[in-house]
């Protein structure tokens, strides 16, 4: 075994500090090991999906005291299995995040000022809003080439899916469009 003088510094350097830590009865394993277990002491585990793209990659989660304090790829998942990409890894940053926005603000007309309101209010605002909006612009019957048929819509309302919608989620957004008398339904996933 030939080494180079760099390689040999190295090698000696590694080699000192490891007989040291061991003389000093230091066991990396037993450290690496115990450091994990409590950390995740007391956490609650939860798996989720990650939310900045379409791809569904699988994550477990552990929270504790209200606070995400791990985040790793969930190696039972089938399309990422265990793997998680650089966006998905920093993904713990944002229910953390003291900027987070954690309830529903409203602005009046006019106003230069947002103020909270409570959920139940947001909910019956928006759904009064969609309900006068498509009442308004109702479109009951359509001439075309001169025959009249009846279409029963608006178009004024639109739907938008996420990323983060399974299945289940789209085909209820497409049944509520359809049932408000929406055509329009799109999806932002382009991959």
């Amino acid at each position: 075994m030939k080494l180079k003088r760099r390689e040999f510094i190295k090698l000696s350097s590694a080699t000192g500090v490891g007989l040291a830590l061991v003389d000093l009865g230091f066991d990396v394993n037993k450290v690496e090991a115990s450091t994990k277990e409590f950390k995740l002491e007391g956490a609650k585990e939860f798996t989720s999906v990650c939310t900045f793209c379409s791809c569904g990659c699988g994550m477990i989660c552990h929270e504790k005291n209200g606070k995400l304090i791990n985040l790793e790829g969930d190696p039972d998942h089938i399309i990422n299995e265990g793997a998680l990409c650089s966006k998905g890894a920093a993904m713990q940053v944002i229910p953390n995040s003291d900027q987070r926005i954690k309830t529903p603000l409203y602005r009046a007309p006019g106003s230069d000022k947002w103020e909270k309101i409570s959920w139940e209010t947001a909910v019956e605002k928006i759904a009064k809003k969609i309900i006068d909006i498509r009442d308004k612009h109702w479109i009951d019957n359509e001439t075309v080439g001169g025959q009249t048929y009846k279409v029963n819509r608006t178009d004024a309302l639109s739907f938008l899916g996420g990323a983060q919608n399974n299945n289940e989620e789209c085909y209820l957004f497409v049944k509520m469009a359809r049932l408000l008398g929406s055509p329009f339904v799109e999806h932002q996933a382009r991959l």
